[in-house]
């Protein structure tokens, strides 16, 4: 009898615990390959986020789950393969060349992973591709809606799906089928400098960090505290790990339960589920909505009134604009690859309306930096902001001086970041930056002007 190989595509699910695919894939196959398609920057990236590579502090934080990740395959007589190569090119030659049989793989959020599945299914037809969902709380079967009815705003979503039942967690794999005899692939050595960060990659790291919170008194106090723009404490801090599936979103939830009936329940503590729906809404959003995540009129197709100013784009990246909040806000995701929520609701809300910009220049350059980076929450926020999403209330614009006034009073977190940039004014150029603000003594008479 010829013997099943399995291929294992790891994209956001980069954990042994509560992966109930890895353990479905370990059950029916007698051979299994682990890869990772390491990320590149596609052209659409480049040209919207203006950058030439993915911030320092994102890659890092991605080097070190994947090695993570390996140790603990390792430990089962498996190793992680990290490929340079585009998923369908990977999975197309590991189909054609190395005999794999089954393809398991995430029920993925994004378009183009998905894409790239569709294609094998259609190209290599007797691969078997099995895919489920192994990083929200739900599954489609347990939805009480199908995709295609998906809510059109997040409180008609959660009020039908806060009180479901939800599965628990399923056990850390135990043992895996061997690898392929032979097997050769072109690998990626991920050995890199590591520098300071606030975060640690990993499955390892994202537990004992979960761990430690609810050992403390802080989700007790979400609520109150989770508007805050710097330090460690005010929010859970949960993302990084969420975002690379290094945690699975039910861990947090029974975390979380054993957490309330150790300390009993209040508003912070619901508060935290909460945010675990909006970013279980905006997951089941981007598999709705596909490739309309990315466009300019969002998921209406209407376009919003903003164009795009390069040196205006250039000074919200730089944090040079005249607003000092949303310049510290700037400093701190360049220099550290994070930035809280109230913050990136500011920025976000600074890019469209004080600055008049096309929205998916900010989500490009959130994509290009954010240690958290996430397909479905980072999109479907920034259309929400913008008023192209699933927000009926259109467009959101934050008074940033009010805003000051209430999250950094005493301009703590903007001189931290410093935030205040003498002279800094919108209008020194045109759309096509043409310069139109001069000294006094270079000015031009109308006439004058190109």
């Amino acid at each position: 009898m010829n013997k099943t190989i399995g291929l294992y595509w790891f994209t956001n699910d980069l954990r042994v615990h509560d992966n109930p695919l890895l353990l479905r894939a370990s059950a029916e196959v007698d051979q299994l390959i682990c890869i990772y398609c390491y990320p590149k920057m596609s052209p659409y990236l480049k040209q919207y986020a203006q950058v030439p590579e993915f911030g320092s502090a994102k890659q890092q934080f991605l080097d070190e789950s994947l090695h993570c990740l390996n140790l603990s395959l390792n430990a089962l007589n498996q190793r992680l393969q990290v490929v340079d190569l585009p998923p369908y090119q990977a999975i197309k030659h590991a189909a054609d060349k190395l005999g794999v049989t089954h393809l398991f793989v995430d029920a993925v959020s994004g378009s183009d992973e998905q894409d790239a599945v569709d294609k094998i299914q259609v190209e290599v037809p007797h691969v078997s591709i099995i895919q489920s969902e192994v990083r929200s709380l739900f599954s489609a079967e347990h939805l009480p809606f199908d995709l295609g009815s998906l809510p059109d705003t997040f409180t008609k979503f959660r009020k039908k799906v806060e009180k479901l039942a939800l599965t628990k967690p399923v056990e850390a794999v135990t043992t895996l089928p061997p690898l392929p005899e032979g097997l050769a692939l072109p690998t990626l050595s991920l050995t890199r400098d590591v520098q300071p960060s606030l975060f640690t990659g990993g499955e390892r790291a994202g537990l004992e960090h979960c761990r430690q919170y609810f050992a403390s008194t802080l989700a007790s106090e979400y609520k109150q505290t989770r508007n805050g723009l710097d330090g460690m404490d005010y929010s859970t801090k949960f993302s990084p790990w969420l975002a690379h599936g290094c945690l699975s979103p039910k861990t947090i939830y029974a975390m979380l339960k054993r957490y309330e009936a150790a300390n009993g329940a209040n508003d912070s503590t619901y508060w935290i589920y909460f945010e675990l729906l909006w970013r279980e809404y905006f997951y089941w959003y981007a598999r709705r909505y596909k490739r309309q995540l990315f466009r300019f009129g969002g998921i209406q197709n209407q376009a919003p009134l903003t164009s795009f100013y390069a040196h205006r784009f250039q000074q919200w990246k730089k944090g040079e604009t005249p607003f000092p909040i949303v310049n510290a806000c700037m400093h701190q995701l360049n220099e550290t690859g994070y930035m809280s929520n109230r913050g990136r609701q500011l920025v976000a809300s600074c890019l469209v309306h004080e600055l008049g910009l096309d929205w998916r220049y900010g989500a490009a350059y959130f994509e290009s930096q954010l240690v958290d980076y996430d397909v479905a929450s980072n999109w479907g926020n920034w259309q929400y902001l913008a008023g192209v999403g699933a927000d009926p209330r259109g467009s959101r614009q934050f008074n940033l001086e009010k805003q000051t006034e209430m999250y950094d009073p005493h301009m703590e977190f903007i001189d931290r970041w410093q935030g205040r940039c003498a002279g800094a004014h919108l209008d020194s150029v045109d759309m096509v930056d043409w310069p139109i603000v001069m000294g006094s003594s270079d000015k031009a008479s109308s006439s004058e002007k190109p």
